[in-house]
């Protein structure tokens, strides 16, 4: 079982991912964990994509779809898995496509994680994080004991400058402009699914695992 997730920046497809994840047995993997993974373990495809980062360049999609395919080929993905936060973009879509395809694979899902912007914005601009030890809460959904304070180390929490409002809606725009046309991509090969992200995050999952069966 293949899975791509889609949706927008606060929309919680990573934590349907590891839940998915969970129940399935497959990894959920995510560009960042990979990244992270091959530049400790020093490997060729590692060092490479580290020289981009370096310099503060986005990694090129071949390079990225090299290393995601070369995770692929590891024990723990003979079954599948999640793969979360990439593509972004049409050409990314095509390039891991074409590496599938040549390795005789194909995605089988590619699902939605469908949130309006404004709720997106309100659930976003609710978190604060701890300066202390990095604990994260919300306001409405996961209060602190004492407002503005940690309960785990008493440290003052904060709204990030990538969770204030007019970052999010930024961040959205992008995600519109690039990630949006994905939807049809997928939707044009029979395999988008959507599901209401609005729900309870157990429901989203309960309609999630209705589409894989």
């Amino acid at each position: 079982m293949k899975i791509i997730m889609l949706g927008a920046p606060g929309a919680g497809k990573g934590t349907q991912a590891k839940m998915i994840a969970s129940k399935y047995g497959i990894p959920h993997i995510s560009t960042g964990d990979i990244f992270r993974a091959n530049i400790k373990a020093g490997t060729e495809l590692g060092k490479k994509a580290k020289e981009y980062m370096d310099k503060g360049l986005l990694v090129p999609d071949e390079l990225v779809v090299d290393l995601i395919m070369d995770r692929f080929k590891e024990d723990d993905a003979k079954n599948g898995y999640v793969l979360d936060g990439f593509p972004r973009t049409i050409p990314q879509a095509e390039a891991l496509d074409a590496a599938l395809s040549k390795a005789g694979e194909a995605v089988d899902y590619a699902i939605n994680v469908e949130v309006p912007d404004e709720n997106i914005v309100n659930r976003m601009s609710g978190r604060r994080a701890c300066v202390g030890c990095g604990a994260t809460y919300h306001v409405v959904y996961n209060a602190p004991k004492t407002e503005g304070v940690c309960d785990t180390c008493g440290e003052k929490l904060i709204l990030r400058d990538d969770d204030k409002p007019e970052t999010v809606l930024n961040r959205l725009s992008v995600y519109h402009e690039q990630t949006q046309p994905l939807i049809d991509y997928y939707t044009k090969k029979g395999i988008a699914k959507e599901v209401d992200g609005t729900q309870d995050m157990n429901k989203v999952f309960d309609d999630i695992v209705a589409i894989l069966g």
